[in-house]
C-alpha cells in the first residue's frame, strides 16, 4: 500500500480516506514551513482518528512504525488494526502544545505532541504525549515513518 498523507504539490492529504479541507495553491504550498505542515498533519490526524480509526491506515505506509504503550507495530495495516482494536468508543483528543522541527538531511518534519484525551464518558481527561516523524516520498506527498503514544499517567 502506498502512503497518503499530505501532497507537498496540492497541500491535500492523498490518501483514500483523507478529508479535503488541506486545499491550498502550489505558491503557499511552497511557502509553508516545517511548523505548518506539522499542525497541518496533526489536525488532520487526531481529527482523523476521534471520527474514523480506520481512516488513518492512509497517513502509514509498509516500514512506518508505531510503538504504542512500550508496544511495537510495523508496517500500515498493523498499526491501523492496533489503533481501531483500542478499547473505547468515542474520544476527543486535545492539542496542548504540538512543537515541530525540520529534519533537512531527509526532507523530514519531527513532531512532538502534547494534550489531553477525553474517553467515553469519562469527565477527567488522560495526559499523553505523541511523537510523529513525517517522511517525504519519492511522489510528493509526507507520511508518518515513526508514531511514538504514552499516556502520562504519574
Amino acid at each position: 500500500s502506498s502512503p497518503a498523507a499530505v501532497s507537498k504539490d496540492r497541500c491535500v492529504p492523498s490518501g483514500r480516506h483523507q478529508a479535503r479541507k488541506f486545499s491550498r495553491t502550489r505558491a503557499v504550498c511552497e511557502a509553508m514551513s516545517f511548523q505548518q505542515i506539522g499542525e497541518q498533519f496533526v489536525q488532520h490526524y487526531y481529527r482523523t482518528f476521534d471520527t474514523n480509526r480506520a481512516g488513518l491506515q492512509g497517513l502509514y505506509s509498509d516500514s512506518s512504525m508505531l510503538t504504542f504503550e512500550g508496544e511495537q507495530f510495523q508496517g500500515a495495516s498493523a498499526i491501523t488494526q492496533k489503533l481501531t482494536s483500542l478499547a473505547f468508543t468515542r474520544v476527543q483528543h486535545q492539542v496542548v502544545k504540538c512543537d515541530c522541527h525540520p529534519n533537512p538531511s531527509e526532507n523530514g518534519v519531527l513532531i512532538f505532541v502534547t494534550g489531553n484525551l477525553v474517553v467515553d464518558d469519562n469527565q477527567n481527561p488522560l495526559k499523553f504525549a505523541q511523537v510523529f516523524y513525517l517522511k517525504s516520498s519519492p511522489t510528493g506527498s509526507w507520511y508518518c515513518q515513526n508514531d511514538l503514544f504514552r499516556l502520562n499517567i504519574g
